[in-house]
């Protein structure tokens, strides 16, 4: 089974193109999916061990969380302990369950693929990417998002350059979404060696 590792920055589409590999039935772990999962599971007692007062009713308050941890990078590491191992652990299953039933791809979607050191546990890396004006514009269109907000974000994730340079397989999603997905069918066809890049479930 060939894992595929899907990452991008801020704005640039990759949850879309997550849903366009899952619509060609390929297996998809999220990442973010997976923290909220946890957040009302596992992880609540231990976060709320680490930063009291910030769980109710059994789940981690993700705004009360924040409060404590954005603003102090040595909380977001501590937080970050917590959860990353957690998260690990879940997508590993995923991909046992999948390997087990014969999948000829799996994808882990990793916002911060890069960031938390995750190449090396995926056999290719596809970016998904599109030009810094229409990443922008998609971020500012965003409730709640402020200039420096954006700013901020795009400080913590390895900029967009550096991801593509090491990118295996490139999407860009600036071109539209139908573009995009035949890029998707393209680097399915090259994987699994299916020329159609039809569902390979």
């Amino acid at each position: 089974m060939i894992v595929l590792g899907l990452t991008g920055s801020i704005g640039m589409g990759k949850s879309a193109t997550a849903k366009m590999f899952a619509e060609a039935g390929v297996p998809v772990h999220d990442s973010d999916e997976t923290v909220h999962r946890l957040y009302a599971g596992k992880a609540a007692p231990l976060v709320e061990a680490a930063f009291p007062g910030t769980t109710q009713a059994g789940v981690v308050d993700r705004a009360k969380l924040g409060q404590q941890v954005l603003a102090d990078p040595a909380a977001l590491k501590k937080l970050e302990a917590i959860v990353h191992p957690l998260v690990r652990a879940d997508a590993d299953a995923f991909l046992a369950r999948h390997r087990a039933a014969g999948a000829p791809v799996a994808v882990l979607d990793i916002p911060l693929l890069f960031e938390t050191g995750g190449r090396n546990r995926v056999d290719k890396v596809v970016v998904v990417t599109a030009s810094p004006e229409i990443q922008r514009a998609r971020v500012l269109a965003r409730p709640g998002m402020s200039e420096e907000k954006f700013s901020s974000i795009l400080a913590k994730q390895v900029p967009d350059a550096e991801k593509r340079r090491q990118a295996d397989f490139i999407v860009d999603t600036g071109y539209g979404f139908e573009a995009a997905r035949q890029a998707v069918e393209a680097i399915l066809a090259e994987l699994t060696g299916d020329k159609s890049g039809k569902d390979v479930s």
